[in-house]
């Protein structure tokens, strides 16, 4: 019986993926296609992670003080809180953060789904496979070459994205130097009578 897979759901894979590359072209589109995958990893992340610290900064607290100063009989602890606002707003900047960070997880996993190895179609050879499964307590029998055909270049596109928010940050926050302020002051003393 047939082994079932689900359909490929996936919009970033249009053509398969050659791993390993054997021409130039190949190596080409392996490379730009996980550079722009770290780059997308790097803007989910960042928008997600940006979206939640921001979150606490949408809720206003409107404060009444007209029962503060009342006529005597004021009540001593009067309440100044009329109303707050924006919990729904923060509340959808931290659900809107998860689902970027979500989005991050689905292109990691993407990226290690592109570089699974052909599966083993012959009997014996899935025989052998499965009696020498690798052991997970061991480092030495992890799956390092494909660890790094999947993640080599989306690493290196991850920290280009970051080279090019820098870059474009300071970019934009160059503006023109603040006046340096210059404070004169004197002071006369004279002898007293």
């Amino acid at each position: 019986m047939a082994e079932w897979r689900p359909p490929e759901i996936s919009p970033w894979r249009r053509r398969a993926l050659r791993i390993p590359p054997d021409s130039w072209q190949a190596w080409v589109r392996l490379a730009v296609w996980e550079l722009a995958m770290g780059a997308l990893v790097y803007a989910a992340l960042g928008f997600g992670a940006q979206l939640i610290g921001a979150a606490p900064h949408n809720i206003v607290t409107v404060f009444d003080f007209t029962n503060c100063y009342a006529v005597p009989p004021a009540v001593p602890p009067c309440e100044r809180v009329a109303y707050r606002a924006g919990m729904l707003n923060a509340a959808l900047n931290v659900w809107c953060g998860l689902l970027l960070a979500g989005v991050a997880v689905w292109v990691v996993w993407d990226v290690w789904s592109a570089a699974a190895p052909k599966p083993v179609t012959d009997d014996f050879l899935k025989l052998l496979e499965d009696s020498f499964a690798r052991d997970w307590r061991r480092p030495s029998t992890w799956p390092w070459a494909r660890i790094s055909w999947a993640y080599g270049f989306t690493l290196t596109g991850v920290a280009a994205a970051v080279c090019a928010g820098l870059l474009l940050s300071s970019a934009i926050s160059r503006t023109a130097p603040a006046p340096t302020l210059h404070i004169e002051t004197w002071e006369r003393f004279r002898p007293a009578p």
